[in-house]
């Protein structure tokens, strides 16, 4: 049974960096490719991608009903083959309209991770930091990749090769995955494990519970503006102010890849913090250090500005396992995928938002301002995480 729980939790590792790859392998074909392909305006490119973002939004919370109801495993394989089909079908099209509608596909089947597999990952676990930690570095690997690998795609062989090609790849797992759920059932049906042993906080006063999840929700609202700001539009960032003259997609994609790669690795170290220290301490550093950060990064250029992306994207993805530990201590098992479902919800309905608002501010004003809105952002989730309970609260 151990066996299965780990190669679950393999399967669940590569679909959350299925479910950050997809989603912005157009971020990247956007910047270095379609504007010249279809002769668009950057700005206008990214309007395209704001119905693939709402429905991964909206699409969160059926998709937790469905899997606290009928099956989190179902649902998972639900994920798999319906992404890399839609994929697929967004190689082959011929203009913006049909390619929103096919990204809008993508939004709809990427929308059932966070939902279920979080859950997924911290049931049955009494520390979840380190565990939700590993699983975050896989879905930041997932960005790192799909600015590298769309990149070299697009170097390659063409734009339509970035989506098809990982597509059938993410087909093929979501096969693999039907396989492993229909041997494990049988197995389990002789060998039936024991009833999960919950560890959330059902005894803790009601109001610490509402207070904890509103401040959840503000902080989730506010990081998911930060984090969708910096992470689509890194490539440009990068094409614009850290490489002087032209540069090919190739090396626009492996600079995006090592600085998200890098990045990836801060998870590690807050999920093991979180686990053992003060959450509320932890959170409110991470925010203080995105402040400072991006306050430099409205001047900075060049080598000096790819340092400094570095370390503010090292603060934006350790903030993203803080309230994951969270909702997995206030949340049943029963309602658990509700739960992430909600979070996910406010995550990435206001990263669909937050895209038109990208475009008029690079149009209008330029990457400075974008950064003064993300350090003003950053500010308000330390004020808000000052409200929260103490560690031995939660």
């Amino acid at each position: 049974m151990k066996t299965h729980r780990n190669v679950a939790f393999v399967f669940l590792n590569v679909g959350h960096f299925f479910d950050h790859f997809f989603l912005l392998i157009y971020a990247t074909a956007a910047a270095v490719s379609l504007t010249s392909v279809w002769h668009v305006s950057y700005a206008e490119l990214v309007r395209y991608a704001t119905p693939a973002f709402v429905a991964f939004g909206i699409g969160s919370i059926p998709a937790g009903w469905l899997a606290d109801r009928w099956s989190r495993e179902g649902m998972m394989s639900v994920f798999y083959i319906g992404m890399g089909l839609s994929a697929i079908a967004a190689g082959f099209c011929n203009n913006p309209v049909t390619l929103a509608i096919a990204l809008t596909f993508i939004g709809v089947f990427a929308s059932i991770y966070h939902p279920v597999g979080l859950a997924m990952v911290v049931q049955g676990r009494h520390k979840t930091g380190t565990a939700l930690a590993i699983n975050g570095v896989f879905g930041n690997l997932g960005v790192a990749c799909a600015g590298l690998f769309t990149g070299f795609l697009i170097s390659w062989i063409n734009w339509r090769a970035a989506f098809i090609v990982p597509g059938i790849l993410a087909t093929m797992v979501g096969v693999g995955y039907v396989i492993f759920v229909i041997q494990t059932s049988v197995e389990d049906h002789y060998h039936p494990e024991k009833p999960e042993h919950t560890t959330t906080v059902s005894s803790t006063n009601r109001d610490v519970l509402v207070k904890t999840f509103v401040i959840v929700l503000i902080t989730t609202a506010i990081g998911g503006f930060i984090f969708q700001s910096t992470t689509f539009t890194l490539p440009k960032l990068i094409s614009d102010r850290l490489i002087h003259g032209d540069a090919s997609a190739s090396l626009i994609g492996s600079m995006t890849f090592v600085v998200f790669a890098l990045a990836a690795a801060a998870q590690l170290l807050v999920g093991y913090l979180v686990d053992r220290h003060s959450i509320r301490s932890i959170f409110g550093g991470v925010a203080l250090i995105q402040t400072v950060l991006f306050l430099i990064m409205t001047r900075a250029t060049g080598i000096t500005g790819f340092i400094v992306t570095i370390g503010f994207m090292l603060a934006v993805f350790g903030q993203i396992p803080i309230n994951d530990v969270l909702v997995g201590k206030i949340a049943h098992s029963q309602w658990r995928s509700r739960a992430y479902a909600i979070r996910a919800f406010v995550t990435f309905g206001v990263q669909a938002v937050t895209l038109p608002g990208i475009a008029w501010i690079y149009a209008n004003f330029g990457f400075p301002l974008l950064f003064i809105a993300l350090a003003i952002a950053a500010l308000c989730i330390f004020g808000v995480t000052t409200a929260l309970p103490d560690h031995d609260v939660i």
